[in-house]
Parts: C-alpha cells; sequence; structure tokens
C-alpha cells in the first residue's frame, strides 16, 4: 500500500514516538487492555506510523477504542496456537486485538521455519491488525522470507464486473532479506488504494483522484470525499486485482475458518458484532536453499542493476518495493511522526473521554 503523508492538512508538531506509544498504550489500558498487552499493540501501531503507513497507525486508535468499548473486542484473550503439522499452524486469536493475534502468529512461523525450514500459520477469530508489511518484514532479521496476507476488515470491492461488495481489499506483503541496501518489502492492497487512505482523504475532506473509487449504482467515478460511502474501490490492475483478492480470501479466510464475503462484518460501521477476521503468514527459510549471505549478494546485484537501468521520460528515479521505508522510518524516529491537525483534534477528544493526558501534555 503506497504512502501517503498524513500531513497534508494543517501541519502540526511532529510527535516522538515515544510519546505516541506511551499515549496509545494509556488509551487501551483505560478500556481495559493488561498493561503489557496495550505496549506491544502500541509499539506496533506507531511502527506503522513510523514507516509510513499512516492510516493504520495511530489514525486507528479511536475506532478501536469504540469498538473495545462496544464489546466487539475481547481484552482479556486466551491466544492459542495449534501445531497441526510439522510445518503448518492455526492461531485462534479469541476475538482479541489483531496485531497481539499477528505477532503470535509470526513468532510460530518463524520458530517453525527454523526446525522445519517452512513455516506457514493461519489465524482466525482475530481482528485488524494494521499494515500487512509489518508481519511480512518479521522474519527477515531471521534469515527467512515473510509472506503475509488478511482478509481486510471490510469489503469496499466487486469481483470484476459486479457491484455487490463481496471482497475486501486483501493486502499482501513479502519482505525479503536483501544486501547493504536493505530488504525488499511490497506491501499492496489489491485495490488501487487501501480504504484507510480514503478515510484520511474523508477526514482532511481532500478530494479523491480519479481511478480510486466508482459509484456502486452508476459506475461513474467518485472524486467528492463525501460521498465515498457510496463508492466501490477499484481493484489494481483490473479483473487481475479482483481474482488475487478473492484467492487471498481463500487463503487468508476459507482455509482458517475465518469469514469471507457476505460473512465479513464491516468494522467501520459496526462495533459490536465479533469479525472473525483470517490471515496467513508464512515463513521461509532462505539456507535451507541457498547460503543466506550468497542470496543477500545475488539481491544486492540485481538490485543495483535495476537501479542503475535508464528511465522512462517523466520518471526521475527508479524505486523498489520498501525502498523509501528504512530511510522514513530513520527519519521520523529523529524527527518525530507527523500529524495533522485534525487527527490531533480527535486525539485529544478521545483523550477527554477516557481520562488520559492529551498528546504532548
Amino acid at each position: 500500500m503506497s504512502a501517503i503523508p498524513l500531513a497534508s492538512g494543517r501541519a502540526a508538531g511532529p510527535q516522538p514516538a515515544a510519546v505516541l506509544i506511551d499515549f496509545i498504550a494509556r488509551a487501551l489500558g483505560a478500556v481495559g487492555l493488561p498493561p503489557a498487552d496495550a505496549v506491544t499493540v502500541a509499539e506496533l501501531m506507531v511502527e506503522a506510523d513510523l514507516t509510513g503507513a499512516d492510516a493504520h497507525g495511530i489514525f486507528r486508535l479511536p475506532q478501536y477504542v469504540a469498538r473495545i468499548k462496544a464489546g466487539g473486542t475481547n481484552v482479556r484473550p486466551s491466544i492459542t496456537v495449534n501445531r497441526t503439522a510439522a510445518s503448518t499452524a492455526l492461531v485462534d486469536g479469541d476475538n482479541a486485538m489483531g496485531h497481539l493475534v499477528m505477532k503470535r502468529a509470526a513468532q510460530t512461523a518463524i520458530e517453525i521455519a527454523r526446525e522445519n525450514g517452512v513455516g506457514w500459520v493461519g489465524a482466525h477469530h482475530s481482528n485488524h491488525a494494521g499494515p500487512a508489511a509489518i508481519y511480512a518484514a518479521m522474519p527477515i532479521p531471521h534469515g527467512m522470507i515473510g509472506i503475509y496476507s488478511a482478509v481486510a476488515s471490510a469489503n469496499h470491492m466487486a469481483i470484476w464486473g459486479g457491484k455487490d461488495m463481496l471482497l475486501g481489499t486483501n493486502p499482501l506483503a513479502i519482505g525479503v532479506p536483501g544486501g547493504t541496501s536493505g530488504p525488499l518489502i511490497l506491501d499492496m492492497a489489491t485495490t488501487v488504494v487501501s480504504y484507510g487512505t480514503i478515510k484520511k482523504h474523508v477526514l482532511l475532506d481532500e478530494p479523491l483522484p480519479e481511478g480510486w473509487m466508482v459509484h456502486r449504482d452508476t459506475g461513474a467515478p467518485i472524486t467528492d470525499p463525501a460521498e465515498a460511502k457510496q463508492g466501490l474501490l477499484l481493484p489494481v490492475g483490473g479483473y487481475k486485482g479482483s481474482g488475487l483478492a478473492l484467492m487471498l480470501s481463500l487463503l487468508a479466510g476459507t482455509l482458517n475458518g475465518a469469514a469471507i464475503g457476505k460473512d465479513v462484518v464491516d468494522f467501520n460501521a459496526d462495533n459490536r458484532t465479533v469479525t472473525n477476521t483470517g490471515h496467513f503468514i508464512l515463513a521461509l527459510d532462505i539456507s535451507r536453499f541457498v547460503p543466506l549471505e550468497v542470496f543477500q549478494r545475488e539481491v544486492e546485484k540485481h538490485v543495483a542493476d535495476l537501479k542503475d537501468g535508464e528511465t522512462l521520460p517523466g520518471f526521475g528515479t527508479i524505486r523498489l518495493p520498501g525502498e523509501q521505508r528504512v530511510e522514513r522510518r530513520r527519519r521520523r524516529a529523529e524527527a518525530g511522526v507527523p500529524l495533522p491537525d485534525e487527527l490531533l483534534a480527535k486525539l485529544d477528544d478521545l483523550a477527554g473521554q477516557l481520562s488520559i493526558p492529551p498528546l504532548g501534555a
């Protein structure tokens, strides 16, 4: 999913990551999450902000809190892991925060891959877990490739040629260890943009570029953010994107006994109903095929070839998947995470509701 800076509204002072983590943990603690779980979720949410997935970080906090307060998320879960075979497992999230479920699933996949070369772990009874790249990146420090997908927490796309919203933005992320230039991390929605990006444009009252959404009844392009609720997100690559979304639904949802299609609960509109969100993560030990240093050296060589190639007119530089992620994280870790005034106002209101200090207090 492409990173579009949240700071496109009125500029607000950047917030240090530690301040954001503390604020999120306090907010989640105020609605019942145990301290350790609140910190874990807060750290993963702020990791989204640090790496540029702004629509999946602290931006989501008011929605998460509303869902917890309504009883739609279990704040005292018993997350369990069922090792179904040598290289597979199924995680039951017990309706926990999705971040907690997927961190456990990623850890399990890494452990299994260390034992057997490959680990495929599915998850059900989960919830929205933030950006896909966070989990695909977790196997990388262990010398492994990570592949992650999930059934999106609402349906905003139709099968190609249809008008019934039966598919989600179902993301796909692949993380590959690289050489000195860093890892390659692809994180994409199967729609042209994620629905979180649409929500951000609605919050900031910014026009939607043509080609993102069309009206469900007329098929006409939607550019007015006020009309977003009447729209369908368009798949990336036309029929190919909707086909990929369907297949990922089957792998992340049906295979794990999780919801897809008409069974998906729109967590943007319904805070009470259990979503049974499904995910999967695969960890692959590179050393079972080729020595890690040889693999990384080859990746580095081909990255250099791609970067040094000639560009078409209108292209300044060639960008590879995840290339700006490391630099953006370094920059934001030093200078802070930019937040627009509109979001800060929502977070201040949330702090008042929960009787916790506002950001920057």
